[in-house]
């Protein structure tokens, strides 16, 4: 990366970090240490200062690596990858990874939906519904905070389910009789507000992902309306993409950003 002696130098290490953090979050370095930068440099074709540089850029970006004395630098917590082009819960995509519990703090019945989310599940607010609102853990961390606002008549045999070891999904299509068909998913980067950060343990205003997900039947009729945030610093959202005219692809409605999000006062 060094061999373009004109570009800036930092811009030679923002470069040379965008290799590493790719390289670490598919598991390059799988005993968790990074080789010396003299070793990194040599691998890259970077000089030293550059490496030295991209490494700082890493550990300034969060809970990715450290330098440790004595040993170097290390993987401080591995990242897990969760694809945005299937329709899966997030205990599933980690079968295997780890230990995933979910902590249950609320799961309700409500009586009034608000008029947003009533309109995108399309259902009278009047008819209320079902709310759930997850802290998901997995192997001892807190990893994501998850909240779904359910149409009542499968909300009901949701709550009736495991809420701690199942996914929604699950108890969704268990609840139907039916399978799930799709959703329609919006993804934004935000910073933690305090109450999320304590409850994910992290700064307030280190960086989440907010996914919007608006999960379907197979027959179309939306069932679920979620909100989720998660730990940027512990997942990687990965996708396979196709070009156009290389398979057939349904676009889905523009997704309203509309969420089912406690508010003060609601559910009551």
């Amino acid at each position: 990366m060094d061999h373009h002696v004109g570009r800036p130098r930092a811009e030679r290490a923002r470069q040379l970090a965008d290799v590493l953090r790719q390289q670490i979050t598919d598991g390059g370095f799988a005993d968790g240490a990074l080789p010396d930068e003299r070793v990194l440099g040599r691998r890259f074709g970077a000089s030293r200062n550059a490496v030295r540089d991209a490494l700082a850029l890493l550990r300034r970006e969060g809970r990715l690596i450290m330098r440790r004395r004595g040993v170097g630098i290390t993987v401080v917590l591995s990242k897990y990858g969760h694809g945005l082009d299937r329709l899966t819960g997030l205990a599933e995509e980690l079968t295997g990874r780890g230990t995933v519990t979910n902590e249950v703090r609320a799961a309700e019945e409500v009586p009034r939906l608000p008029a947003a989310i009533a309109t995108r599940l399309d259902v009278p607010d009047e008819t209320g519904g079902v709310y759930v609102e997850r802290l998901r853990w997995l192997d001892g961390l807190p990893l994501s905070l998850d909240t779904s606002c359910l149409t009542a008549d499968v909300g009901r045999a949701v709550l009736a389910g495991d809420l701690v070891r199942r996914d929604v999904f699950g108890l969704i299509e268990e609840a139907a009789g039916v399978p799930l068909g799709r959703a329609e998913v919006a993804v934004h980067a935000v910073t933690a507000d305090p109450d999320t950060a304590a409850l994910l343990r992290i700064e307030p205003g280190a960086a989440v992902f907010a996914l919007e997900r608006l999960t379907r039947l197979t027959d179309g009729r939306p069932v679920d309306a979620e909100s989720i945030r998660v730990r940027a610093d512990r997942m990687t959202l990965r996708a396979t993409l196709h070009r156009a005219g290389t398979r057939t692809t349904v676009w889905p409605a523009p997704v309203r950003t509309a969420t089912c999000e406690r508010r003060p006062g609601w559910p009551g």
